[in-house]
This record gives C-alpha cells, structure tokens and sequence, in this order.
C-alpha cells in the first residue's frame, strides 16, 4: 500500500513512484496553497454531486462562499448537465492518467477511487464553474447557477485548468505523494 501525505503550502519534493505519473499535477497538488493568491472570497464545498430534482441529467454542487465585507455566507448551488461533463471529460483526457496514477493502489483501494471519480470529476468542474461567477462578482444571497449559464465558458475554463482538475482529482482521492514536513 502506499503512503499519502497530508499538505502544506511550502512542499517541494518529489515522490519517485507517484511524481512521474502526476508529472505537473504533483507539483500543483503539492503547493496548492501558494498556487492560489489570496482571495476575495472563502469557498467550501458544502455538498454534492447530488441530482437536480426533477432533472435527472443534471448535477449540482453547493458551495459555501463568504467574502470578508458580507455580514454571513451565502450558499450556492452550481448546476452542471451531464452531457456537459462527459464533453469536458472527453475533452481533457485524464480518464487514463489517473487510472494510470491509480496503479499504486491495492486493488480494492483502486475500485472504491475509481468510483468515485465522477463525482469528484464533477465537484471540480463545478468549482470552475462557481470561479466563473465569483470572477463576474456576487452578491451575498443564497443562489442558483444554473447548467445553461457559462457553457462555453465553462467549456474553456475547464481545459485552462486541466491540470487544476486532475490535482483536485488526486487531492480529494487522497492519491498525493509524500510531501516531506517543512
């Protein structure tokens, strides 16, 4: 079995078995916190993926964001059509790299990552979707994104940040190398 390592913002080593199949998701994964400049909001995924009643083709996520100047946090739904998902996972092919990353694992570890896949697969791409909609400015009320806003943004943005997607992928899989405590 292998190890995983739990990060912190000034890693840089390498792990020999994990760095050259990640290749740059390693590096991204492993400095994440000094990847991302301070912001203007603080965002937590809240739930989700989980079916839009009555549109069960369509997946959302809810976020809790708070930016310093709101009183309290708002919640906000991101909704993603299925078929805008296999398109974007289509169009990033990391199918193969993370099964090929997912070779380090004992074989029942493997199985439950690789089920799990889609749904983190989802929660990534929704987050590029709510980072869309934080960029174009929010205000603090709950609300809905819904999948026909920002498709062809969404469509970019995810191919921009295809290495975002795979680390956040890994991240969330817990499949990150040792990353040595500064």
């Amino acid at each position: 079995m292998h190890r995983v390592g739990i990060l912190s913002s000034d890693q840089e080593g390498v792990n020999e078995t994990l760095g050259p199949l990640c290749g740059a998701w390693y590096n991204i994964v492993c400095m994440s916190e000094s990847l991302h400049g301070p912001s203007a909001y603080r965002v937590t995924l809240f739930f989700g993926p989980e079916p839009v009643e009555g549109e069960s083709d369509i997946q959302a996520c809810v976020f809790n964001v708070k930016k310093r100047s709101w009183k309290a946090g708002i919640h906000v739904s991101v909704e993603v059509h299925q078929t805008q998902l296999s398109h974007i996972l289509h169009r990033l092919r990391i199918t193969d790299r993370i099964k090929e990353v997912l070779t380090v694992c004992e074989p029942e570890e493997r199985q439950a990552h690789e089920m799990r896949v889609p749904d983190v697969f989802a929660q990534a791409v929704a987050w590029c979707k709510l980072d869309l909609s934080l960029a174009a400015g929010m205000t603090p009320e709950h609300q809905r994104i819904l999948a026909t806003d920002w498709v062809s943004e969404l469509e970019q943005s995810a191919v921009d940040r295809s290495e975002y997607v795979a680390a956040y992928i890994l991240s969330e899989l817990d499949i990150v190398p040792d990353c040595p405590s500064p």
